[in-house]
């Protein structure tokens, strides 16, 4: 039916907002607010009450909401053309991109490829892998995601609503044990003194499951995200590195989350060294436009022949006009030292506020990637996961203006997200909110 003059002045600006059941229920809410404007590290509704969001739409918003610099080259750009697609044209943000892309790893022979979404990322790493090596079985690790597309929740052992009402889902993909050291059967341990059997359970992998010359890649998130912000052991990714070469495995670093600064580096396989063959990025890539992709080296990314990947939408001019002002504000404010900095002071705070509460059974982040884990302390071991806590922790921290996130294979994490350009007074008011939660959460 086409919509009247009369049905459209109804539904235009100003007018009463529609029922929100016309949004569908597979989309959890995580608050009821309805937002007006977001300005720094803030959400502001049309009442003008202020949410401290550290959530940045679930690592996305990097640089802030609505930062400046970032909403000008959309308006600019928008004013000149919203579609260009990459079959068809050049555009100039789509290529001054794709070159500053290729510039952000060591060396000079890394190209990109661009898309929508982390999972869109995701789908063509794997491709490339397959493709480039002429080999069929992706490995992942337990706890890992990587996304909700079919190939994606193959690979995705977060949690079980993400792929546990769809099979059969993709085969030749087999998962090994992450070395999560707070969760290690012989005990909780610090990361720097690791003695989880990853390696042997790889190993064993091998062993059992597939032959190591059949495996086009492994996949792993540096810092692991949906499964509840787990930050690796510091010699598991270089070692990691050093099994796939031996054996002529790509090593595929899902940044889809930690990327552009998140953890205090602008990419997190820096605090380790390691250089993957695929990095996938999405999130903090533009500000909150959808932009994706891959950055690989260029004499792999070759091996995709014409026509056999692509998108309508990937790499759109407005997303790519985006991302080219995001970079700038990231490289100029100087936001991955501040991340770095205020990820220092914030998981100090965090240890601190710990000690008076039972039920955190580990703080753990690095940059402003942090997270507390939920336990019962008198059941079992006292890791048994506390989702009851974890959820009371969340709500009041909300209905004191303070927004984060849950995570973890059994929702028992909360994790916090701010922006990069967050402030140390801001750090501050959130870390005595989340002392105040806590206590009235009975943790």
């Amino acid at each position: 039916m086409i919509e009247t003059s009369a049905s459209a002045a109804a539904s235009g600006p100003g007018s009463p907002l529609p029922d929100r059941a016309v949004i569908p229920p597979v989309w959890s809410r995580i608050t009821n607010i309805v937002v007006d404007h977001g300005e720094g590290s803030w959400l502001v509704t049309p009442e003008g009450e202020r949410y401290l969001d550290y959530s940045s739409g679930i690592g996305v918003t990097n640089t802030g909401h609505a930062h400046p610099r970032v909403v000008a080259a959309i308006q600019a750009q928008a004013a000149k053309l919203l579609h260009g697609q990459q079959n068809i044209v050049y555009h100039e943000p789509g290529l001054r991109l794709y070159e500053r892309l290729s510039r952000l790893l060591p060396g000079d022979d890394w190209g990109a490829f661009l898309s929508n979404s982390g999972a869109e990322a995701v789908e063509a790493a794997v491709k490339l892998a397959r493709i480039a090596t002429g080999r069929p079985v992706i490995i992942g690790f337990r706890y890992g995601y990587h996304g909700r597309t079919g190939q994606t929740m193959a690979l995705t052992t977060a949690k079980d609503v993400y792929r546990g009402h769809f099979e059969p889902l993709p085969g030749s993909v087999y998962h090994t044990p992450y070395p999560y050291c707070y969760r290690a059967p012989g005990g909780p341990h610090a990361p720097e003194a690791c003695t989880c059997d990853w390696e042997a359970q790889l190993d064993l992998t091998f062993h059992q499951y597939v032959y190591p010359e059949h495996v086009a890649a492994i996949i792993i998130e540096p810092v692991l995200g949906e499964g509840g912000y787990i930050v690796p052991p510091p010699t598991f990714l270089p070692r990691l590195r050093e099994i796939t070469r031996r054996h002529g495995v790509l090593l595929i670093a899902d940044e889809v989350q930690t990327g552009f600064g998140r953890t205090g580096r602008l990419f997190a396989v820096e605090h380790w060294g390691v250089e993957p063959d695929i990095l996938t990025v999405a999130k903090g890539i533009a500000s909150g436009l959808p932009l994706s992709g891959i950055i690989a080296r260029r004499s792999l990314l070759d091996k995709f022949p014409p026509g056999t990947h692509g998108g309508t939408y990937g790499g759109n001019v407005v997303s790519c006009a985006a991302a080219n002002a995001t970079l700038d504000v990231i490289e100029q404010e100087g936001l991955v030292d501040n991340a770095r900095a205020r990820g220092t002071q914030f998981l100090a705070g965090l240890r601190t506020i710990a000690a008076k509460y039972r039920t955190i059974g580990d703080v753990r982040g690095l940059g402003l990637m942090l997270a507390l884990e939920f336990v019962k302390p008198d059941v079992g071991d006292g890791r048994t996961p506390n989702s009851e806590v974890t959820k009371r922790v969340q709500a009041e921290a909300l209905a004191r203006h303070l927004i984060v996130l849950t995570a973890g294979t059994y929702v028992n994490v909360v994790r916090i997200i701010p922006p990069l350009v967050t402030t140390a007074a801001e750090v501050d008011q959130a870390l005595s909110i989340l002392d105040q939660s806590l206590a009235a959460a009975g943790a």
